[in-house]
């Protein structure tokens, strides 16, 4: 499946619930940053054992997988109201981040573009 045909499932989906009406910019926008909490939840109070573990466990990684899939939809709706491409959005920024974050000055150091 692609990018596309998800995203075309998605509004069917939203669609064929008459949810469209709730989907205001700013509410997917909350909603992403909502999910994006659950998917924080996951690891909260975790040593980074138990975080490296969550991937082995077959139930602890489908909740992940769905946490991940709600924030990825939400985004995808965003893009779609705000009217732009998210993977060419995506692509863009990973370009600006070359600039920002070249390889003889970035690598192995977490230091943020601006202080390099």
């Amino acid at each position: 499946m692609t990018i596309d045909d998800l995203l075309k499932q998605l509004l069917a989906f939203r669609d064929a619930r008459d949810w469209r009406q709730f989907h205001t910019l700013r509410n997917l926008i909350v909603s992403a940053s909502i999910e994006a909490g659950e998917l924080l939840e996951t690891v909260q109070w975790k040593t980074e054992d138990e975080i490296d573990a969550l991937a082995a466990d077959p139930a602890q990684r489908k909740h992940l997988e769905h946490e991940c899939a709600d924030v990825l939809m939400y985004l995808m709706l965003i893009a779609e109201k705000a009217g732009f491409d998210l993977v060419e959005a995506a692509a863009d920024k990973l370009k600006l981040n070359e600039t920002r974050y070249p390889v003889e000055k970035a690598k192995g150091t977490s230091t943020k573009y601006s202080a390099l």
